[in-house]
């Protein structure tokens, strides 16, 4: 994503239900009525949101046909190179126009934290579907209008999903089904870390993700916010109090020249890093459980590794992004010489989404995580049920985020997550074990 990435779509709102045929709307030759998506934003997770609405209908048998439709951004040609490159079929640089658009069912919102409540909030209220990039938004206030809205909306069979994508890579919703079934039994303790080295190097120039006013925080929302989704996802359970600790170790940088990636090139002016670095907490879990959580960009040698391990009296399961194939499995009442944690690969027809791709033993990669998203999305529209998961659960996530800066910043005094007023937290359960 860069700054300059915004965009926004969906159709007006009628009086029909979910289930009833609209009189404008357009169908294939198939009999499939068409989804227009329009995607807001074409950096990194433009790209990988292109792949999944490319790729999705080619593998799933979708009851609704994805078009896409248009994409925007506010560079003209940076925007129109990017509908080119991924068969968007028209580019737009004002995410109003393509919210007013007819031809759009959806708007899939890619663009920095600071942009998704206007946005979305313009999107629903026009009668148009919404999937948005986690986290939800950059602040608790910010994500309690979003989720006010989605609920104000979904009144009128229009629909909001957040898109933590790692609860769909196969692995991690298998442990989710082996938690939910008892395989480890009582749940004891969670080990959570989620590790990047791509700002280790002080002269590494700023991005858009190093600036609060338009992250919100740095790698406690970047990255933290996917451990707190993926936690509670498997688990069922919600975090209710943490202790923080957040820090940067790089202050100041270069400015961004040229964007390459989650970086680029520097330029000769430098600027405040107004976000952290890394984030550490721990945190009580619904049902006595505890947790401990890491988030950092800044930690040499590793790439991508998101890694879960959670442990419980009758067993444990662990999981490592970058074997993101693999689960490990312990059972602690097999006998006394065999006990051990085994591999199970997770690319049988009857794991998470692997019916519907490649024979067994041919692995996923990152991208896959998209197009499952994707699915489970177009699914829960046709079938005019809420995608899980929802802009109250994201917004759950923005109070836990929330909790850990106040924490941080009080000397890492324990905090609740959500205020006494609040509702109890839920969380969503795992898509079907065998999605096609």
């Amino acid at each position: 994503m860069s700054p300059d990435e915004t965009s926004a779509a969906a159709t007006r709102p009628d009086d029909t239900s979910a289930d009833e045929t609209r009189s404008d709307e357009t169908r294939g030759d198939d009999g499939r009525a068409d989804l227009g998506v329009a995607m807001v934003g074409h950096g990194f997770m433009g790209a990988a949101h292109s792949q999944a609405w490319r790729t999705a209908p080619a593998f799933f048998d979708l009851p609704l046909a994805p078009r896409m439709t248009a994409i925007v951004g506010r560079d003209a040609d940076a925007t129109r190179a990017a509908a080119a490159r991924w068969g968007w079929g028209r580019a737009e640089s004002d995410w109003r126009r393509v919210v007013e658009s007819d031809d759009v069912q959806l708007v899939d919102i890619c663009s920095p934290g600071s942009t998704h409540v206007e946005i979305a909030v313009a999107a629903l209220e026009a009668g148009k579907h919404v999937l948005c990039e986690k986290p939800l938004a950059n602040t608790v206030a910010e994500a309690e209008r979003m989720a006010e809205a989605a609920a104000a909306a979904a009144e009128r069979g229009v629909l909001a999903m957040v898109g933590f994508s790692y609860r769909r890579v196969p692995a991690i919703t298998f442990a989710r089904d082996l938690v939910a079934r008892g395989a480890i039994g009582e749940l004891r303790q969670v080990r959570a870390l989620y590790l990047q080295d791509w700002l280790v190097d002080p002269e590494g120039p700023m991005t858009w993700r190093l600036d609060k006013a338009a992250a919100g925080s740095g790698s406690l929302g970047d990255i933290g916010a996917h451990l707190v989704d993926a936690v509670q996802f498997v688990t069922g359970r919600a975090l209710t109090d943490v202790s923080g600790l957040l820090h940067t170790f790089t202050t100041e940088r270069p400015l961004l020249g040229e964007v390459r990636g989650l970086g680029g090139t520097a330029s000769s002016e430098r600027g405040q890093v107004t976000v952290d670095d890394a984030a550490i907490f721990t945190a009580r879990i619904e049902g006595g459980a505890l947790g401990t959580f890491e988030a950092t960009r800044v930690a040499t040698g590793r790439k991508n590794a998101l890694r879960l391990e959670f442990s419980g009296t009758g067993g444990a399961v662990a999981i490592d992004l970058e074997r993101m194939n693999e689960i490990e499995v312990y059972d602690a009442g097999a006998p006394v010489d065999q006990l051990g944690f085994r591999t199970v690969y997770v690319t049988e027809p009857e794991h998470p989404y692997a019916a519907s791709w490649w024979p067994t033993g041919h692995g996923l990669g990152y991208e896959h995580a998209f197009s499952h998203q994707v699915r489970d999305l177009v699914v829960a529209l046709a079938a005019g049920e809420q995608p899980t998961p929802s802009f109250a659960e994201g917004l759950q996530v923005q109070r836990v985020l929330a909790a850990v800066e106040r924490s941080a910043a009080d000397g890492s005094r324990w905090t609740p997550t959500a205020p006494a007023s609040a509702p109890p937290a839920t969380t969503s359960p795992a898509p079907a074990a065998a999605a096609s």
